[in-house]
């Protein structure tokens, strides 16, 4: 008979509100991190570390506010230390920290490098193997489940095995069931891992109940590397954060780890309905933390199944792994094809698919666009980066485009005295039909300004462009050799309540370059806009013929 081998199981352990929050520019409230947690739970993490209650008020402010949260499954747990040298835990404020957060896991750490233990706490080993059982054994006796965090493990193991293993063998015998193996410098190679990892296995191979986790750091680009290794090697809890957010280059990124094990390892640690939601995690993280998401990032980033060469677009159109390693929507992303210098007509089918043109099977069309584009992109455009833009332009190359606007003029002055900083003051004319609007206005700078007339002069004919809103402003020179002369590229990114584009201008001028990106952004928003109507008159149709 033949029977299915059982997956084997992955505990995830999330650290993102407590080691993430130490890498720079990270913070988040109190308040946050109860979002985030919530979020966490929601997309089945096993443990959520809410941070070090001893070791300041927005810690325990955290647990203050989590203590009576229903979670689906996720535990809470506290960080914290073992208890200070010669003292005793009924002494030690931090351990009554940790008790008093009312979270019913506590994970603390302990030091695993006698380099530590001698040159940096001045301590004896003894002392240390001490401080590590009595810590757990009186959390224990407090009714909490504990997690040993054994820190500098690999490089304690390779600097003195012996003692390494005495702090673990500490660990067990105060009652912790659970050994965590940091490598808290992220100097280890996965080679290493492996080894040490499978090594300490072994030694404990006559205690059954106990389980070994991992806890790296990104600092020789191997976190995610090492941590696979260890699960390889047998361990079954991972730590990480969520984007790899961390103290200097950051932890092992839980983003990219999840559907390692999930998809590649064929390991136990999430259902496909919440792995379906690692991208929305992600970015949801990135936008509390007030972090610009990272296109490149393995799995959820925007760029992870992106295609720009013509070769790879006409072989994922015949069958997708060609050129990719797993289905996006897996992990909730998407694929896209990018257009460019380098794009095929392959390419251009896919993406006027994608954008709504309909370039049916003229081939002609398509060489046309990519002629355009080469062309373009030559002068400076990058179409790759303008997705409105190159809407846009397939439009009107196809004699599809409908403008709902057109200018007639603009003025820009920019004024300055010793008062006040530099304000700018539009003027723009434009024509919507057979009317013509005229109208101006203020703003920080020259762009301000032009936006903020060009909206009040749409607004009476167009209320939804009140809901448009401009997210991001860059400007690049294409060629810095002819100085102040030089030809600039704008990006413009905008947003609705629906959608997020971008549009693109290029000129000697940087005004005149920021007005076409401006005014594609404006354009793409409305023909947006006339496409809803329009497919609402069709369904609409649709109804009354039924």
């Amino acid at each position: 008979m033949n029977t299915v081998k059982a997956k084997k199981k992955a505990l995830l352990y999330d650290t993102t509100l407590r080691d993430g929050m130490q890498g720079e520019n990270i913070f988040f409230s109190p308040e946050d991190k109860l979002k985030i947690a919530m979020r966490l739970d929601d997309a089945g993490i096993h443990y959520i570390e809410g941070g070090w209650p001893g070791s300041n008020p927005g810690a325990q402010a955290f647990f203050d506010l989590v203590r009576d949260k229903q979670f689906k499954q996720a535990k809470i747990c506290a960080f914290g230390s073992t208890r200070r040298q010669n003292s005793t835990c009924e002494q030690d404020g931090n351990i009554k920290a940790l008790i008093d957060s009312g979270a019913p896991v506590v994970t603390i750490f302990g030091k695993s490098w006698d380099l530590h233990v001698i040159d940096i706490m001045n301590n004896t080993r003894e002392e240390n193997l001490a401080m590590i059982t009595q810590t757990v054994s009186y959390l224990k006796a407090q009714g909490r489940e504990v997690l040993y965090d054994a820190e500098h493990f690999y490089d304690g193991y390779k600097a003195n095995a012996d003692f390494a293993l005495e702090t673990l063998e500490a660990a067990v015998k105060g009652g912790s069931r659970c050994l965590v193996l940091c490598d808290t410098n992220g100097g280890s190679l996965p080679c290493d891992i492996d080894t040490i990892t499978r090594a300490t296995i072994a030694h404990f191979k006559d205690y059954d109940d106990v389980i070994f986790g991992v806890h790296t750091h990104n600092d020789c680009a191997m976190a995610v590397a090492n941590t696979i290794n260890a699960v390889h090697a047998g361990a079954t809890m991972v730590q990480g954060t969520i984007n790899g957010y961390g103290e200097r280059c950051g932890n092992a990124d839980l983003t990219a780890i999840i559907p390692i094990l999930s998809l590649k390892m064929n390991r136990a640690c999430i259902s496909e309905e919440n792995l379906a939601k690692l991208r929305a995690l992600s970015r949801f993280v990135s936008e509390t933390a007030n972090m610009a998401p990272v296109s490149s990032r393995p799995f959820v980033g925007r760029s992870a199944f992106t295609h720009k060469g013509g070769v790879h677009v006409s072989a994922i159109m015949k069958n997708p792994k060609a050129y990719e390693h797993m289905v996006p929507e897996l992990v909730g992303n998407r694929r896209r094809v990018l257009v460019s210098e380098q794009s095929g007509k392959s390419n251009i089918a896919y993406k006027a698919k994608e954008l709504g043109v309909d370039l049916g099977d003229d081939e002609s069309k398509k060489s046309l666009i990519v002629n355009n584009i080469k062309e373009m992109e030559n002068d400076g455009y990058e179409f790759d980066a303008a997705e409105g833009t190159l809407k846009l332009l397939m439009e009107k190359l196809t004699e599809q485009y409908q403008s709902h606007f057109e200018l007639e003029s603009f003025r820009v002055v920019v004024e300055k005295d010793k008062e006040r900083p530099c304000y700018s003051h539009a003027m723009i004319k434009i024509r919507v039909g057979d009317k013509t609007e005229i109208t101006s206005a203020e703003g920080e700078g020259p762009v301000s300004a032009l936006d903020n007339a060009l909206r009040k002069a749409l607004a009476t004919m167009y209320p939804s462009v009140r809901d448009l809103h401009l997210v991001d402003f860059k400007v690049r020179v294409i060629d810095g050799s002819d100085g102040t002369d030089a030809r600039v590229r704008v990006l413009i990114e905008s947003r609705d309540t629906d959608h997020i584009f971008s549009t693109i201008g290029v000129s000697e001028d940087i005004i005149e370059a920021s007005w076409q990106a401006l005014a594609d952004s404006f354009q793409y928003k409305l023909s947006l806009e006339h496409k809803g109507q329009k497919n609402d008159e069709k369904n609409k149709k649709n109804l009354i013929s039924a």
